[in-house]
């Protein structure tokens, strides 16, 4: 169970990074039901450190911290400098005994300096993500993901990706309840779908004939347990096929299928946790239509059978 974090922040250290770990797993939130979490931000030497916008930040303690914790982060840092080597000592230790590593943006480059992305699937922030796979050619960066998890080790996109890692980690270690709440409560989606194009790429140009598909997508959300086609979502939103098909992707950075089958396995995972629904029940629910149907998704991008993680998450909740 993870219980303890401790942050690595090095000079100089982006702040709204470093901030997305502290709100996520820094801030005491146990009055409202939440997990409790032995927290430090730590410093090669316990001393201050500068940020990127020119504020200093101090850490509560050196890197001792980091010998006992269950997560050890990394918030964005790439200036090119050397990383200290009691650092990459540190965390080169923290994988050898199994605590879970995760870096935030470009924090990714910390990892690879302690070689802890060699032969492993990784990402980090678009803009980075040639210089990444250059420096450290044993790497397998996956540079069109938002976040990806390779056994313990978590790494995030640019920025807010950091958040949909920690959250990720949160439904991971505690239940998709416990992170839907806590993205309910910091006001962001409890799972973003597509990858980091969406954020790249040109978006079409929104006109009165084609608003946005925020409408029909708040629809479908609660209409999931439907057996809907593009064509009929297209009618919905009063657009032909072939550009409802294009603007879904634009907007939401993947296709409608794999949307789809995101929202009703979120919803498939609470139900499975809350309820004492059979899983064929779950299924019809969640939209799958039977059992072996949504079986095939949860072990494909869940890494798991239902019944297994009701079984785990029941358990932890």
């Amino acid at each position: 169970m993870l219980r303890k974090v401790a942050v690595i922040a090095l000079d100089p250290v982006a702040a709204f990074e470093l901030g997305v770990l502290c709100e996520v797993f820094g801030t005491d939130r146990t009055a409202d039901g939440f997990p409790s979490y032995r927290f430090d931000v730590c410093t090669v030497d316990g001393r201050p450190v500068r940020s990127r916008s020119g504020f200093q930040v101090v850490p509560q303690a050196d890197l001792g911290p980091t010998e006992d914790a269950d997560l050890v982060a990394v918030p964005a840092h790439y200036d090119g400098s050397p990383i200290p080597e009691p650092v990459l000592d540190a965390l080169r230790r923290a994988h050898e005994r199994g605590a879970y590593l995760l870096s935030v943006c470009s924090g990714a480059f910390v990892l690879g300096a302690a070689g802890l992305l060699d032969g492993r699937e990784c990402t980090t922030h678009w803009k980075y993500a040639d210089q990444l796979a250059e420096r450290y050619p044993r790497a397998r960066v996956r540079c069109d993901e938002l976040y990806v998890q390779d056994g313990k080790l978590l790494t995030g996109a640019g920025t807010a990706a950091g958040i949909d890692a920690c959250l990720h980690l949160v439904r991971q270690e505690h239940g998709s309840a416990v992170a839907t709440k806590l993205a309910r409560r910091m006001v962001v989606p409890p799972h973003r779908d597509g990858g980091q194009s969406q954020y790249i790429e040109a978006p079409i140009p929104r006109t009165p004939e084609a608003p946005t598909l925020a409408p029909v997508l708040g629809w479908l959300i609660g209409h999931l347990d439907q057996n809907l086609t593009v064509d009929e979502l297209a009618a919905r939103s009063h657009m032909a096929p072939r550009t409802f098909a294009r603007r879904f992707r634009a907007e939401t950075g993947t296709t409608p299928h794999d949307w789809l089958t995101n929202q009703r396995l979120l919803l498939a995972r609470r139900l499975l946790e809350e309820t004492e629904l059979g899983v064929d029940a779950v299924a019809t629910r969640a939209g799958f239509g039977d059992a072996a149907t949504m079986r095939h998704h949860f072990t494909r991008r869940v890494g798991t059978t239902p019944h297994a993680y009701r079984t785990l998450f029941r358990e932890r909740v």
